[in-house]
């Protein structure tokens, strides 16, 4: 992209947690599209001028869960190329391979990592977007 500072789009429902990745994003300085659900999210894609460079998704969304969000993504061939990492408090094998299969690029367990760390593997992916196959190193089966 040819933006100043790289955008990511933040997917959570959960509105302190929301407000403290958006500050924390901002503090590394990236740029930052807050939605607080995936309709929400969805809407901002189909109207901005610019897509994301990543997106931040919480599985567990009030609206609609991970899968569905993906599938929408894949839906559309202007978005099927944003590396999604998927950030939940819990992760199946069965829910860590339907996502990767959807083109997550990562499934991360919130418990596991800091903000700043999950900030740094965005910025990983917004750097290395040219390399257009997912990453498939996710989070262990528990």
């Amino acid at each position: 992209m040819s933006k100043a500072s790289p955008t990511i789009m933040v997917v959570e429902d959960e509105n302190l947690l929301l407000q403290a990745i958006t500050k924390k994003i901002k503090l590394s300085n990236l740029d930052v599209l807050s939605c607080s659900s995936g309709q929400q999210a969805i809407d901002y894609l189909n109207n901005l001028d610019e897509l994301p460079d990543a997106v931040w998704l919480d599985y567990y969304l009030k609206d609609m869960n991970g899968l569905a969000f993906m599938q929408k993504l894949k839906e559309n061939p202007k978005w099927q190329n944003i590396p999604v990492v998927v950030v939940s408090n819990s992760a199946s094998p069965d829910k860590v391979n339907n996502m990767m299969a959807l083109g997550a690029r990562k499934y991360l367990l919130k418990a596991e990592y800091r903000l700043d760390e999950i900030i740094a593997l965005l910025k990983d992916f917004i750097e290395h977007s040219d390399d257009a196959a997912p990453n498939t190193n996710q989070t262990p089966s528990q």
